[in-house]
């Protein structure tokens, strides 16, 4: 069983490979930002993000305030600024299941097990789907254009900058070749509520996330076309905060 891991329930479009800026605030989060600076081995610099579902308290509720799978991210990069706050960087690494909350400190720890990226059980299944994602995904961003600005259409470009053509549509031939990244490049950038969001980052292969990803694209552009609109959500943002 690995170490009690710190946790910070956040409701931003974290996945593994995805760099995520954070501005670090409340005084359990920069002794945690502390503690993790003074690791001298960077790669165990690392530490849980946790979707909460909405309406509900972590710190009161534990595990019913939290959704079940979540991803922890290293710290990469850290500025201690003049009245203690941070600014960092860090960047998604691994999934994990929760099996139980500790609530007894302001910070929250978790026991938890780290779930593999499993393909799925047919590769040329797994392959076909990536194709049908990524063509599905050109079409949902294209039907973005002009309905929202920014941050939604800039996720990806973290992942794969060079992406894009002239009039910075991203080209379907350009994603990522690998249907696991594709998988989780699709999930960090699509609108959704945070419950679907949390469904696709916890799909047991990349397989069943492939397909899932697929329907709600799906969905999603069809409704985008129909409505002129995207859902009536936060946008996730360059540069979220942490508290």
């Amino acid at each position: 069983m690995p170490a009690p891991l710190p946790l910070f329930g956040l409701n931003v479009p974290i996945v593994p490979g995805l760099v995520l800026p954070l501005h670090v605030f409340e005084p359990r989060y920069r002794e945690l930002v502390a503690s993790l600076l003074d690791e001298p081995d960077e790669e165990l610099r690392e530490f849980g993000i946790v979707f909460v579902r909405e309406g509900h308290d972590p710190s009161t509720e534990g595990m019913d305030a939290l959704f079940s799978v979540g991803v922890s991210v290293m710290l990469r990069q850290a500025e201690r600024l003049d009245d203690g706050r941070y600014d960092i960087v860090t960047s998604g690494y691994r999934r994990f299941r929760l099996l139980a909350v500790d609530t007894s400190r302001p910070l929250l720890r978790g026991d938890i097990e780290w779930l593999d990226d499993q393909t799925g059980l047919d590769d040329a299944v797994v392959t076909l789907l990536a194709g049908q994602v990524a063509r599905a995904f050109g079409a949902y961003r294209h039907a973005l254009t002009g309905q929202v600005t920014g941050s939604v259409l800039e996720v990806d470009a973290t992942v794969d900058g060079d992406a894009t053509d002239d009039d910075g549509h991203l080209r379907a031939s350009d994603l990522p070749a690998d249907p696991t990244v594709l998988s989780y490049l699709v999930t960090a950038a699509m609108v959704l509520p945070i419950d679907e969001r949390a469904g696709l980052v916890a799909a047991a292969t990349t397989q069943d996330r492939l397909a899932l990803a697929l329907r709600l694209l799906r969905r999603e552009t069809a409704l985008i076309r129909v409505f002129g609109c995207v859902p009536a959500l936060e946008l996730p943002g360059p540069a979220p905060s942490l508290n």
